[in-house]
């Protein structure tokens, strides 16, 4: 018999508790305790679970009214509409109605308890269908006085609902004007907007086209230098401040082990034939003191150069970097030597001749000194210096 208090209480919620239905604030069901047939049944067509759809005649008329003051009521008492008479299948069942507002527990914040509770009508004629006298008279008058009093309630408050529509329609449209008038305005704006970027679309076009004139240009001018440059067979190399390679020629990439993703490598990582070790001095002193430098300088496979480290100078007299070019001297080198070795070669035969004169200057002095005069040094005499 443990769970005898269980049972106790499940027969006295089926048999002797009021009917009662838990919904939102648009009286949709959430759940529902005890036997509401009678007061309750569901609409044709499509399942609606909605109170106000499913109520009863009699309760159709008080239940939205007295809702709505349960939910305009700031006290957390109930509404309470007593003597309603409901139509049970042909007969008539007299209920209280009471709607509370739940404030606690939190979980059921925000949802009301309609609770339906029958109570025993009083009578109102004999078995015969007699009148009892004066007093079923005032009995019937003063529940035509109760209905004409919910009827009188009814009826304001459908008219102060009414009127709060009306506020809420008359607000709901100035709001829509006013929107409106925003959208209007925002429309014009935009408008307005669409013609400034059309605008600006035109002149961004201009300035493009601008653009691409300039391009082209500026693709005529590089490939002009380019073309220049190569045709001067005369290897030369942009550096900036840093001895980063900015620009070189075909030339220079012959001396230097150049290739075009080489531009921006520090010149002093990169392989090359030069012995010049003094490059990174050079570069320096020239942007220090803005004056060339020209040196020959020779190559690991006996090539010689004549190198000029300049500044670079842009448009607006601003240096940025250097220009160094190698100018192949290999033949001139080469026939100064041969020069050389010629000179050399001139000179020591002009001292070997000299020398061959002076003696034989000497043995004829010696000679003419010692003997008779000889008609036979007649030819010598005729070169004596």
């Amino acid at each position: 018999m443990a769970n005898l208090p269980a049972l106790v209480d499940r027969i006295l919620l089926q048999r002797f508790a009021p009917a009662a239905v838990l919904t939102n604030h648009q009286g949709d069901i959430f759940y529902i305790s005890g036997r509401t047939g009678q007061y309750l049944e569901p609409a044709a067509g499509q399942v609606n679970w909605n109170l106000f759809a499913m109520a009863r005649e009699g309760l159709r008329d008080e239940l939205p009214v007295a809702f709505q003051q349960a939910l305009r009521s700031p006290s957390p008492e109930a509404v309470t509409r007593r003597g309603l008479r409901v139509k049970t299948n042909g007969d008539y069942q007299t209920v209280d109605l009471t709607v509370q507002a739940l404030r606690e527990p939190a979980a059921l914040h925000r949802l009301l308890l309609v609770v339906l509770t029958d109570v025993v009508a009083p009578p109102m004629a004999n078995k015969r269908g007699k009148t009892v006298g004066p007093v079923a008279g005032s009995a019937g008058l003063a529940q035509l006085e109760g209905e004409a009093q919910q009827l009188r309630e009814v009826l304001q408050t459908t008219r102060e609902e009414m009127q709060t529509s009306q506020e809420e329609l008359r607000s709901t449209n100035e709001e829509l004007q006013s929107a409106n008038e925003e959208l209007q305005s925002a429309n014009e704006e935009l408008t307005t907007s669409k013609e400034e970027m059309q605008s600006m679309n035109e002149e961004l076009q201009m300035v493009n086209a601008e653009l691409q004139v300039k391009m082209d240009e500026l693709s005529r001018a590089n490939n002009d230098m380019n073309n220049l440059l190569n045709s001067t067979d005369i290897a030369t190399l942009f550096l900036n401040d840093a001895l980063h390679v900015r620009r070189f020629t075909t030339e220079a990439s012959k001396l230097i082990k150049l290739i075009p993703g080489d531009v921006g490598r520090p010149i002093t990582d990169i392989a090359s034939d030069l012995l010049y070790p003094a490059l990174a001095a050079d570069v320096a002193e020239v942007l220090r003191t803005l004056v060339f430098v020209e040196k020959p300088l020779a190559t690991q496979d006996g090539r010689w150069f004549t190198v000029r480290v300049m500044p670079y100078r842009t448009l607006d007299y601003r240096i940025d970097g250097v220009v160094v070019t190698f100018i192949d001297v290999t033949t001139s080198k080469i026939l100064e030597a041969e020069l050389r070795r010629a000179r050399d070669e001139l000179d020591r035969l002009l001292a070997n001749k000299t020398t061959e004169l002076a003696q034989t200057h000497a043995t004829l002095q010696a000679e003419r000194a010692g003997h008779e005069p000889d008609a036979g040094l007649d030819k010598y005499r005729e070169v004596e210096p």
